[in-house]
């Protein structure tokens, strides 16, 4: 199971840099960073395309477990191909990660997994 957390955000780029600042100032002060990964959108309206209701729950289902493609539309009550798109999109958020595994005299499958233990929202508005 991954150990780092993903926070999203809510910011603009200037609160980033100001984010990347203060972190770059800890390290110079000799502080170990905490393990974070923080993906962060200008606009709410774009977090809301990437985390609709039926994304979030994909995340939830994963984050329990890693499963296969084929799994995961069963467990979620989906059409395979929905849920694929979903991944696709979640994936290039950089919100999980695919990979594909041999299945012995049926080819390969692909696998679903979270990139992290933890999912934090954050928003300011």
């Amino acid at each position: 199971m991954p150990k780092n957390k993903v926070r999203l955000t809510v910011s603009s780029a200037e609160d980033y840099f100001g984010r990347l600042r203060a972190r770059a100032r800890a390290i110079d002060r000799g502080e170990a960073p905490t393990p974070e990964i923080t993906i962060s959108f200008e606009d709410p309206a774009e977090l809301l395309k990437v985390l609709s209701a039926e994304r979030v729950r994909l995340l939830r289902s994963v984050k329990q477990s890693s499963q296969q493609m084929s799994t995961l539309a069963a467990v979620l009550k989906r059409d395979v191909r929905a849920v694929s798109r979903d991944v696709a999109l979640l994936e290039e958020a950089g919100l999980v990660r695919t990979s594909y595994t041999s299945n012995p005299g049926h080819g390969r499958i692909k696998i679903v997994e979270p990139i992290a233990r933890e999912y934090r929202l954050v928003a300011n508005l």
